[in-house]
């Protein structure tokens, strides 16, 4: 196995599972609504739905790193606003995040591993810590989803 390869499937077990860690992010996702999604248990927290908006711009931020396009933030924002609390919009935005990871693994997958030393575009470090850092950053938010999740129950 390629180091992109690995990196790919250390993406896949974030996102998908099985994760050594407990539960992926879409593990947790199961089961939650909309009205749980959009709750604010903790003043000043952001709410499960914020978070998966979130990762989806980060990650689109990095892929476009990748393919060379210069990205300092994502286009809809830091925290992009929940502007359609429906179970439609909910459902939406769950799958624009798996769209999101699923465009990430093939792209790591297909990366030659000389490329994962090359700075990422307009960054001071290499796309293999962009790489590692993008699943540290959705772990981090799942773990923060898995309390909100039990809060909302």
């Amino acid at each position: 196995m390629t180091e992109a390869e690995r990196i790919a499937d250390q993406l896949h077990r974030a996102f998908e599972g099985p994760a050594w860690h407990g539960d992926s992010v879409f593990e947790l996702l199961q089961g939650v609504t909309a009205k749980q999604a959009a709750a604010r248990p903790i003043p000043d927290a952001h709410t499960i739905w914020e978070l998966l908006l979130h990762m989806s711009a980060w990650g689109r931020v990095v892929a476009n790193r990748i393919e060379g396009k210069r990205e300092d933030l994502p286009e809809e924002g830091d925290w992009p606003q929940v502007t359609d609390t429906s179970e439609e919009a909910w459902r939406k935005t769950q799958d624009k995040l798996k769209s999101m990871c699923r465009a990430m693994r093939h792209l790591v997958i297909d990366l030659d591993d000389t490329r994962l030393f090359d700075f990422a575009t307009g960054c001071d470090f290499d796309i293999y810590v962009m790489l590692h850092g993008l699943i540290q950053h959705c772990l981090y938010h799942a773990g923060q989803i898995a309390l909100l999740k039990k809060l909302t129950s």
